[in-house]
């Protein structure tokens, strides 16, 4: 907000007697009715503090206006076996999952998509900063990160631009607060040219006891901001950037792009769990989207009181700064904190200790206003619900788009396919191609072994932590979307990507236990863009349910929109699960020679919307392979008991690609090839070897099995109910993926290809 300096302070008692002034709350984001809204809950116009307040916390990255109905879906279908390890759900900073053995693990995926754009490098590491503080005031120790990224073509000139900062930024920001990054993924297309999607995921660990929530009670309490000082960086950032469309002009907006300080952000992990430990917090609160004015009406509305905050006493890095921004400043690294007056000499000498800068606003009331002052002078005097809870909620317009039919009628069945050799030369170009190629060059950047407790990471299905080393006590999270399916079909597109986050984590040994997504989509304004969010929620609510699995938290991102190019409707979903001991995890590839390779599962002829289809014929049509989540449930429990009984010696699941990347895969992890025979699934399964190879059919997972447990593995699966054929053997001594009357392939044809399209252009 970019008020005069020089004019008069527009204080509460200059609203009440200056109904007539105008002012920009177009500028701010809000719509007139939204603004004439505020006035009628007010009883006047609001302050221009008062203003900038609202704009920000009822922008659509922070009020969640257009999709507040929907997730209300989430709640409504959430039966008690779902809620069994559920401590914390959705309306905190994050989801907390009980573990087991007093432990409990809190996670959640955020996105920070639009500053990734405009200022790639400061984009993605303020994501970072910001989603580890979401952990952080819940109590917990952040153990892990994670992100799930999306970037235009790979060959647009832009795209460097924007990869290079991103991963930069990632790696940055995390490998300075020393947290391990143990999985993600990467995918490039066109249609994310002007929004690409940057959705950043961590994960914490705490002691049952530690727990701790966004409320501010307690009359009397103190209410204290410690961290960074506040500056001008980041200023509406929640409402200018993720609340609208960019123009076809491009990056335009640094000033509302957050600066981060990773180090800053070290020490105040450190000073926030010696906090806690000391028991001198009361409530806490992270400063991230809206600042300031999300922070003291959050744990006001939420604890349902009142409080009253002197803003003259927020420590500045910008003396010139006036009210409005300084409540409207996204500054990182700052969080606020409620602390019984008899406790804040203890919590005082904490902050000192570790040289964290602090402040007492002011305090907890219980009246239930939040009323702020600056300079002696009342400029808020708002009821909090009103702005953090009460505000708009929109029954969009929704409409299914007219082009869908067209669409899901153009089916691959009508692509041509080849046979033998040719088909070899298909499964090449499939693994040298970008969405399926080698991510090294990135994951490279990343420490994924820091702390000394991670178990699995990239390239692995799934992350994997070590929680208890006594135990061995851990967490497996994987995080997984197909934006080329939800174009198809979003409903089953966003059920599809629950079940390949629930099966990657399935097939390390672990136990799927939540759910935490970020939901990305175009211009909620448009019926279409509506239509496909409301049909994702609800397949993805209902997915849920049929699993067994809450949804604990998330985010939405709109707006993901240049000109009149919309991304595909992208749902990320993240899922978590338990395995009572990581020395029991299943890796994804083979490491010894002579072992059964095993397919579980039934192999259809689903190739809509798969990588074949896009990559060999550039075509993306039909519907996308149907979703069986009872059989992923078999499928996980069979895993769940192979890891148990020591059967599996490497696992991976079939998704992009099919079979035929999968083998490839499993082959590279550890150099070890293999020979494929497919004339029995053919068969059994009643398809062609184009289908054989590149299906994309779900509850699939190939498994290595050593000889002497082959029996007993096969005996497992029958009992599990879950289809099992033996189709080929690992081979130590070929150096090559050998296909049975198809192809030879030697792996290090196979490794240079794989490498090529992401090292080859951006190292």
């Amino acid at each position: 907000m970019t008020a005069s300096r020089t004019t008069p302070r527009d204080t509460v008692e200059v609203a009440a007697s200056t109904p007539e002034r105008e002012q920009p709350f177009a500028a701010l984001g809000l719509k007139a009715d939204e603004y004439e809204r505020i006035r009628e809950i007010l009883g006047r116009r609001p302050t221009s503090a008062e203003l900038a307040m609202y704009s920000v916390m009822w922008s659509e990255h922070c009020s969640y206006k257009s999709s507040k109905r929907h997730l209300r879906t989430f709640g409504q279908k959430v039966t008690p076996e779902m809620r069994e390890r559920l401590m914390v759900g959705m309306g905190q900073n994050a989801g907390v999952i009980d573990v087991g053995e007093g432990w409990a693990v809190t996670f959640k995926v955020e996105s920070h998509n639009h500053p990734s754009f405009v200022e790639p490098f400061q984009g993605a590491a303020t994501g970072v900063g910001g989603i580890v503080r979401d952990i952080i005031s819940m109590g917990a120790r952040p153990v892990a990160v994670m992100d799930a990224l999306r970037f235009g073509a790979i060959d647009h000139p832009d795209t460097a631009r924007v990869v290079h900062g991103v991963v930069g930024g990632i790696s940055f920001y995390g490998n300075c607060l020393g947290l391990p990054n143990i999985g993600g993924e990467t995918v490039f297309d066109a249609v994310y040219q002007g929004n690409p999607l940057v959705n950043a995921l961590a994960v914490g660990v705490l002691r049952h006891e530690d727990l701790h929530l966004a409320n501010a009670t307690g009359v009397g309490n103190k209410v204290v901001l410690f961290g960074a000082r506040t500056g001008g960086d980041g200023i509406g950032g929640a409402s200018i950037l993720a609340s609208e469309s960019f123009d076809e002009e491009g990056p335009a907006k640094r000033p509302a792009v957050q600066v981060g300080d990773p180090f800053a952000e070290k020490v105040l992990i450190e000073c926030c769990l010696e906090l806690y430990a000391a028991h001198v917090v009361e409530g806490i609160q992270d400063l991230g989207a809206a600042g300031i004015s999300c922070a003291t009406s959050e744990l006001a509305a939420n604890g349902d009181s009142g409080m009253r905050v002197e803003l003259d006493h927020v420590l500045l890095r910008d003396p010139t700064l006036t009210a409005e921004e300084i409540l409207m400043s996204e500054s990182q690294e700052r969080m606020m904190a409620i602390v019984a007056p008899e406790k804040l000499d203890a919590f005082l000498a904490i902050t000192e200790k570790w040289d964290v800068e602090t402040s007492v606003l002011g305090e907890v009331t219980g009246d239930g206003r939040l009323v702020i002052t600056h300079s002696g002078e009342t400029i808020v005097d708002v009821d909090p619900k009103t702005v953090a809870i009460d505000s708009p909620v929109y029954d969009r317009p929704m409409e299914r788009p007219v082009w869908q039919d067209a669409l899901q009628a153009d089916r691959a069945a009508a692509l041509p396919r080849v046979a033998g050799a040719e088909l070899g030369e298909q499964l090449r170009t499939l693994v040298g191609s970008p969405n399926l190629a080698d991510p090294s060059w990135i994951t490279e950047q990343y420490d994924d072994y820091v702390l000394g407790n991670t178990a699995l990471s990239m390239p692995d299905d799934a992350g994997m932590v070590r929680i208890d080393e006594e135990s061995g006590l851990g967490f497996a999270v994987a995080i997984d979307a197909n934006g080329r399916y939800c174009q198809l079909d979003p409903r089953e597109g966003a059920k599809s990507a629950l079940a390949e986050a629930y099966r990657n984590v399935a097939v390390t040994g672990a136990t799927p236990v939540g759910v935490s997504d970020c939901l990305n989509f175009g211009n909620p304004e448009i019926p279409a863009v509506m239509w496909q969010f409301a049909e994702a929620v609800d397949g993805l609510a209902d997915g849920c349910v049929e699993l067994g699995i809450p949804v604990t938290g998330g985010n939405v991102s709109f707006y993901n929109q240049t000109g009149e190019t919309q991304i595909h409707p992208t749902p990320v979903v993240g899922v978590l699960g338990i395995i009572d001991d990581v020395d029991r995890r299943i890796p994804s590839g083979w490491q010894d020679d002579g072992q059964a390779l095993f397919l579980l599962g039934t192999t259809r002829d689903e190739l809509d919307g798969s990588a074949w289809a896009g990559t060999i014929h550039d075509h993306l049509g039909g519907l996308p392979p149907a979703v069986d989540l009872a059989a992923e449930q078999r499928l996980a429990s069979l895993m769940h008991g192979v890891a148990l009984e020591g059967l599996a010696t490497a696992a991976h699941d079939l998704a992009e690609g099919g079979l035929g990347a999968a083998v490839v895969e499993g082959a590279l992890r550890f150099g070890i090839g293999a020979r494929i025979w497919l004339s029995g699934l053919m068969e059994r399964d009643g398809i062609d070897e184009t289908a054989a190879l590149f299906s994309e059919s779900g509850a699939r997972a190939i498994v290595a099995v050593a000889r002497e447990d082959e029996v007993k593995f096969t005996g497992m699966c029958e009992a599990r109910g879950v289809p099992v054929l033996r189709i080929g053997v690992t081979d130590a001594t070929s150096g090559a993926v050998e296909i049975q009357d198809i192809a030879t392939l030697s792996l290090d044809e196979l490794r240079a290809a794989n490498r090529e399209p992401i090292r080859g252009r951006f190292s």
